[in-house]
């Protein structure tokens, strides 16, 4: 449960409007544009249009009710979803789990470069519509492409104010947005209510077995449903019972909004639709300019919320070790809502590359749907891991529904790889993504296993001698140490080392951090062993891995409650300074690594050390990264010794 959040599983009236608000923009907007991709330029038939319109009701139905609705939502971590919160129920049972989760997670940030350009240029496209702007607002044309560029730009420059002022209005909006979407539904159908017979399966098994080259729709069919994802990776904001309450007002919304599309298409007296879009044209006039406002606005929330998960995604990956450690901001008081200024710039950068290449949606619809496909395979690889092991159920029921759900995914995915040739160069950005989570994930597990431990204990005696010789000069009064170590009794030798080797540290109070991740999204705890009387204490402080991390200011409170309860005597320094300051006096020591020149790495080994370590200088600094204050903060580099030289032939000169 969010902390944030009294009881997310409570249903009222302003619940659900958050749900339409933050979770259905995507699959919300999927009527813009995912029928008129069926239809396309071929002839209008019956088998076609039918077709096409039981195989996106029966879409909705298996993988979006079903599996995400009804199946997927059962895997919630505290009340938080995602394909990192499934990641971390699951991880402990086996290694494997790893590459699913980054490929999920690359497909999910990948989405976030060509949806929102997708979904606003076509609403924007249907300017085109309104009689006296057909000249003027053409697909791919300049103007066109501009206006499109300049909404996503003001979209993203946006982000870095933050969204909770206009984030009130989004519930409303998008109820508008699906109640026009039922009312134009309803309205065409009342004309031809024959249509509602596309809902009988008959028909989409019609379309995909006799239909010419049928099967290869499905590649456009996917359109519809590629927002379903957000439902569970919005699981947190909104609790499990308005998700489902929300979602029968919306697919009753979509339904209907595709049963009318495919009445006006059989009846508006053309062999083809041509460049229409079914979804404006069957609009009464009069009605166009308001309906085009309120799609474009509809699309913009769409895009906001694929934003801000993109950001929620990364802030998960950062915290579990996917990711390298960037900046990361919040922009207002609400918990939860962040801003990732790199995150941002890449997004922005990557969607004006895709309407600049593509310039308009229907040559957008061609690349559309892969990422998506790739990312839902993905999580069904992940959920039946959790069935089995989390929940237990029997095994054979979890194989039936893994069975249905890939021939499902599998059957998506073999028709949108045929897009592939039509999406090449957008290869190259998931390529990318993929790279620097699994090399940042790799890395840090070789760095990890060469972590070498000791026990604290056997050192106190030393520490304790070292902290009362007055020869030494005092380094700070309390000195601090960020551990990797779980264990109360244990550190890094390199920390021992730190503290006697060169210039020992003299203090008299040594401090040894550990900062654990959870497998929760939002703990936030801490335990103290005390084990030498205020001179030796372990600290080990508890954090969810949605939660930013803000040591030195967790540290000053819990020594704050130490000091209030009488556990801790804050030391007085010699020097008569602390009735002027009675602040303690800290010094943070961070002890970051470089790759040793001692090394003699294969090529695998040093094309992915190298590459972490690059990725390490681009990102924030450790200090940055666990919230130290850079006045504080003293920094030490020790080398990394991987695959040390073995043999070393120097050879003597004899004068």
């Amino acid at each position: 449960m969010r902390p944030d959040q009294k009881d997310p599983g409570k249903v009222t009236v302003a619940t659900l409007l958050v749900a339409l608000g933050i979770i259905y923009g995507d699959i919300g907007t999927s009527p813009l544009y995912a029928l008129r991709a069926v239809v396309g330029t071929r002839a209008v038939t019956e088998q076609l249009v039918y077709g096409g319109v039981s195989c996106i009701f029966w879409t909705l139905v298996l993988q979006t009710t079903v599996k995400y609705v009804w199946l997927t939502l059962k895997a919630d971590n505290q009340g938080e979803g995602g394909i990192f919160s499934l990641y971390a129920l699951v991880r402990r049972y086996g290694k494997k789990m790893v590459i699913p989760t980054i490929l999920g997670a690359t497909t999910l940030l990948a989405d976030g470069i060509i949806t929102p350009p997708f979904s606003v240029a076509s609403a924007v496209e249907g300017l085109n519509s309104v009689k006296g702007l057909e000249h003027i607002i053409v697909p791919g044309n300049s103007l066109t492409v501009g206006i499109v560029i300049a909404i996503l730009s003001g979209l993203f420059l946006f982000q870095r104010f933050g969204t909770s002022a206009v984030g009130r209005t989004f519930g409303p909006v998008m109820f508008v947005w699906f109640a026009m979407l039922l009312v134009m539904g309803v309205a065409n159908m009342m004309h031809y209510p024959d249509v509602l017979k596309a809902l009988n399966p008959y028909y989409a098994y019609d379309l995909l077995a006799h239909y010419p080259h049928g099967f290869w729709l499905l590649g456009s069919v996917f359109l519809c449903t590629t927002g379903a994802e957000a439902l569970y990776s919005d699981l947190g904001h909104c609790g499990i019972k308005n998700i489902r309450v929300t979602w029968a007002f919306v697919k009753t919304s979509l339904v209907a909004n595709y049963a009318g599309q495919a009445a006006w298409i059989l009846h508006q007296g053309k062999s083809t639709i041509g460049d229409a879009n079914p979804f404006f044209d069957m609009m009464p006039h009069w009605f166009l300019l308001p309906g085009i406002i309120i799609a474009t606005a509809a699309t913009i929330i769409a895009s906001q919320a694929l934003i801000s998960g993109s950001f929620t995604l990364i802030n998960e990956g950062i915290n579990l070790n996917f990711w390298p450690r960037v900046t990361v901001r919040q922009p207002t008081d609400v918990k939860g809502q962040i801003y990732i200024p790199s995150v941002n710039t890449i997004l922005w950068a990557g969607c004006l590359l895709m309407i600049l290449y593509f310039r308009s949606s229907i040559h957008m619809e061609a690349a559309y749907g892969f990422s998506i496909t790739v990312a839902m395979m993905m999580t069904t690889v992940l959920l039946s891991v959790y069935l089995l092991y989390r929940r237990r159920w029997h095994p054979l029921a979890v194989g039936i529904i893994v069975l249905v759900f890939a021939s499902v995914e599998v059957s998506f995915f073999i028709a949108n790889a045929a897009k592939i040739k039509e999406r090449w160069m957008f290869l190259f950005f998931e390529l990318f993504i993929f790279m620097v989570m699994y090399v940042w994930y790799r890395a840090r597990k070789i760095n990890n296993a060469h972590v070498k431990f000791t026990d604290l204990g056997k050192h106190i005696p030393l520490i304790t001698e070292l902290s009362e010789d007055d020869d030494i000069p005092r380094f700070s009064t309390h000195l601090v140490y960020l551990t990797k170590a779980n264990s109360r009794n244990q550190v890094e030798e390199k920390i021992v080392r730190s503290i006697f080797s060169k210039k020992p540290k003299r203090a008299d109070v040594y401090w040894f951090v550990h900062v654990h991740r959870t497998e929760e999204p939002y703990t936030m705890s801490y335990d103290v062993s005390e084990l030498a009387d205020d001179k030796v204490i372990k600290v080990n402080i508890n954090l969810g891995f949605r939660i930013q991390p803000k040591t030195e200011l967790y540290f000053k409170k819990i020594v704050k409650e130490l000091v209030a309860n009488k556990e801790l005597n804050l030391h007085i320094r010699p020097d008569g300074s602390t009735r002027y300051n009675s602040e303690p006096d800290l010094k943070f020591v961070v002890i970051e690594k470089f790759l040793s020149v001692e090394n003699e790495l294969a090529l695998k080994d040093g094309l992915l050390l190298n590459a972490y370590f690059f990725l390490k200088e681009l990102g924030q600094s450790d200090e940055k990264a666990f919230g130290l204050d850079k006045s504080d903060v003293v920094v030490e580099h020790v080398p990394l010794v991987y695959q040390p030289a073995q043999k070393i032939e120097l050879q003597r000169l004899k004068k």
